[in-house]
């Protein structure tokens, strides 16, 4: 009889096995781990570009839902923040409130912010408003952080007016009516034939000891250009441009 003897895997081969096994199952997690990041990092530049448009679609919605009140101004850009006064969004009738778009530092982060004023329905909460708004693109005002939302990742942006025919810095080209009332006003004390400029009653404007009401007045301009600057690292970098038209405005302006 031949007798036969049983052989079984040496330790090497089990060595050698089990090297194999494992480095299967790491290129499996490494393939697992990177499809999830992709899915994170995608889920994320999702998000951002959603804010983005949620962004300008809220600005473009602003600047339709502007509101002119008598002796007030409805836009203004002064360098920092751009406030502006427009209806209360889904309920007309309750009044108007004041909006403020800025860059400010969040988190130590910049960041494109908008800033919004609960429904006002006098003139003096109007102006206090108009007031907290720019405090609040200074860093300026603690309790105003409840009605601010970030929008997107911002290094610099720009504003332009749309006024003769031409895009203009606003700092630069605006008049306001108030100025011009003042020039009449200076203009009319000047003339020796005005009655009201060579004896001033008492207690009137422009008597003596009495400061001629100020009013900040300027007129809607027919468009309004933003350049964005978004920062690197986000979905949408690089220079942005949004151009608004004001909707009363005919022809091809754009």
């Amino acid at each position: 009889m031949v007798r036969r003897t049983a052989r079984g895997f040496t330790l090497v081969e089990l060595l050698v096995a089990l090297f194999v096994m494992a480095l299967l199952a790491l290129l499996s997690w490494r393939g697992l781990d990177g499809m999830i990041r992709t899915q994170e990092q995608t889920r994320t530049r999702a998000d951002e570009v959603q804010a983005l448009q949620v962004g300008l679609a809220q600005w473009t919605a602003d600047l339709d839902g502007l509101v002119q009140l008598p002796q007030t101004t409805a836009l203004d850009w002064n360098g920092r923040v751009l406030r502006l006064t427009r209806a209360a969004p889904g309920r007309p009738a309750d009044g108007v409130v004041v909006v403020g778009w800025s860059r400010r530092t969040s988190a130590g982060a910049s960041r494109w912010m908008r800033w919004q004023s609960p429904p006002l329905a006098t003139r003096g909460a109007v102006e206090d408003a108009w007031q907290r708004a720019d405090a609040w693109a200074q860093n300026n005002a603690a309790d105003a952080s409840a009605n601010e939302v970030a929008i997107t990742g911002l290094l610099d942006w720009q504003v332009f007016y749309f006024r003769s025919d031409a895009w203009t810095n606003p700092l630069s080209s605006d008049t306001t009516q108030a100025g011009q009332a003042a020039q009449a006003a200076q203009a009319t004390q000047a003339t020796p034939s005005t009655p009201a400029a060579s004896a001033p009653t008492a207690g009137a404007p422009g008597a003596a000891g009495t400061a001629p009401p100020t009013t900040r007045t300027a007129a809607i301009p027919d468009g309004v250009r933003i350049v964005l600057l978004l920062p690197p690292g986000q979905a949408i970098t690089g220079e942005l441009t949004r151009d608004w038209v004001r909707p009363t405005v005919g022809g091809n302006k754009s």
